[in-house]
């Protein structure tokens, strides 16, 4: 149970890292400095799968703790009152912080797309957008 409590205490700074990291992203994007963007791309990637390895952590030990269909509130209902309060908060805190990380990706991943498309077009070319008579 300790070990699951402290996954998601660290989780919660992970995430937080995590929102930065996307914010450097977007600006570095924004401002077209590819050695920044590759730079930030590769400490998310990083970042992304030290927080993989923790969920899959997690998973094994809430299974381990109630069986295959356990779920994280069927463990925190193990806890006394306050702990399982505090751990309720901080899971519900934990997944705000995935929504607005995953609204900032795909943020980021639209800005990207778009650039890439606008490039394509200056590179090569529109497509012609009326077909031959």
């Amino acid at each position: 149970m300790r070990q699951l409590l402290a996954g998601v205490a660290d989780d919660l700074l992970a995430y937080a890292e995590l929102r930065g990291l996307l914010e450097q992203q977007f600006d570095a994007a924004v401002r077209h400095k590819g050695p920044q963007l590759t730079a930030v791309a590769e400490a998310i990637s990083a970042l992304v799968d030290v927080m993989q390895a923790r969920r899959t952590q997690r998973v094994a030990l809430v299974q381990r703790l109630l069986g295959p269909a356990g779920t994280m509130l069927q463990a925190f209902a193990l806890l006394k009152n306050s702990a399982r309060e505090r751990m309720e908060n901080d899971w519900n805190t934990l997944e705000q912080m995935v929504i607005e990380c995953k609204r900032l990706g795909k943020r980021n991943s639209d800005l990207l797309v778009e650039q890439y498309s606008i490039m394509q077009r200056v590179l090569h070319g529109e497509e012609q957008i009326y077909a031959p008579a």
